[in-house]
């Protein structure tokens, strides 16, 4: 089958790889329609993530048809269309059994932390992703869920992974009526937090980045006031001013590991790789909110320690939330979302490539060129 094949850092092409088989009674196998590239994706890609291995297929957001299942696999059938949740999760554990998908104890046994995920190195499993043409899905009686006929196919990858994940920062927040939220980074996910701030009551809405075309795809569509913050100088000072000296209610973190703004943590987390990533939006975010404010974290940093300012966090009496989002849970509430037209995931999608393109594709997200938003792969037989 054709899949992306991960060659070293800022390397990847399209090679032919043997097809995924049954390993497990519980496993199912899955011929992608869609895949997308992930702003997560783009940290194994530049290196940032560590254990992340040579000939590793990447991709965690996967749409598809079901075309085998193990002996063990209940609710689906073949010919089953299905959204893959980019979670792995076994649903029987202690943090399955508490919805808490992402930090599943046996997809992941060697880890202390994050649960499986598909295609994300081996610090999450080191289970091969859907940017292919067909993907292995283990647990497949847990998490796949079956995509109901009115859901257009573009709308169900987006409710893998950007659509939960959004609501989940916001969710995070704990968001009271009125409240001011500021949001960092306006990738997709940040982009889909702003909105999902208002449906918790948001009473004013920030994006922060430094991207014009992204600023001003956030402001359409969230929508809020979007600042660049190289024209703003100092951002914590920015918004101390803005919220009359008392600072957000509430900031979300949408960046992660390879957030611009601060020359140390930009030489310390992305070009030297000795500390878990430049936490430069994390450390706006813990400055700009409120005392007794709450800052929500969604953006991936690696495994190690990250300069972050702990004491601020102490002397302020702030409450800091992460996870990764715990689609299954959400995917109820958010495809009646969908439904009623309260969420509209496919208005993101910007790009529609060709899988054997895939290379082309990561280099054109990485460098935000043509005005990339999210780009979505579309193996050969889905486009028939």
């Amino acid at each position: 089958m054709l899949a992306m094949n991960y060659r070293g850092p800022r390397r990847v092409r399209i090679d032919q790889k043997p097809e995924p088989e049954i390993q497990h009674p519980q496993d199912a196998i899955v011929r992608v329609l869609r895949s997308c590239i992930c702003g997560s994706d783009l940290h194994l890609y530049n290196g940032s993530v560590p254990d992340t291995r040579v000939g590793m297929t990447f991709g965690h957001e996967v749409c598809g048809i079901v075309e085998e299942v193990g002996q063990g696999v209940e609710n689906l059938k073949t010919g089953d269309h299905v959204l893959v949740p980019f979670n792995i999760a076994c649903g029987k554990c202690v943090f399955c059994q508490q919805e808490m998908y992402g930090n599943c104890h046996e997809s992941n046994p060697e880890a202390t932390a994050v649960g499986g995920i598909f295609g994300y190195s081996h610090t999450a499993g080191g289970y091969d992703g859907g940017q292919a043409e067909y993907v292995r899905v283990p647990y497949a009686d847990v998490s796949p869920t079956i995509i109901p006929e009115w859901m257009d196919l573009d709308d169900a990858v987006m409710m893998t992974d950007v659509v939960p994940t959004g609501y989940q920062a916001a969710e995070m927040g704990g968001i009271q009526p009125g409240d001011t939220v500021v949001v960092f980074g306006a990738g997709p996910v940040g982009i889909m937090a702003a909105r999902c701030a208002w449906l918790f009551g948001a009473g004013r809405v920030i994006v922060i980045d430094h991207i014009d075309y992204r600023l001003e795809f956030a402001r359409d569509y969230a929508p809020a006031e979007v600042y660049d913050y190289k024209e703003l100088g100092d951002v914590v000072l920015f918004l101390k001013k803005t919220t009359d000296w008392i600072g957000a209610d509430v900031c979300i973190d949408a960046v992660g590991a390879e957030a611009t703004g601060r020359a140390m943590q930009t030489l310390l987390g992305k070009q030297l790789h000795l500390v878990g990533g430049a936490a430069t939006a994390l450390q706006w975010a813990i400055n700009g909110v409120r005392k007794g404010g709450v800052v929500s974290i969604v953006g991936v940093y690696g495994p190690i320690g990250t300069l972050v300012p702990i004491g601020n966090v102490v002397n302020k009496g702030l409450t800091l939330r992460g996870n990764q989002a715990s689609v299954k849970r959400l995917l109820p509430r958010l495809m009646e979302h969908v439904r009623n037209g309260v969420i509209d995931p496919k208005a993101l999608i910007t790009h529609r490539i060709p899988l054997e393109e895939v290379a082309e594709g990561y280099r054109m997200f990485s460098a935000k060129l043509d005005n990339c938003i999210k780009p979505v792969l579309i193996p050969p037989r889905a486009r028939s």
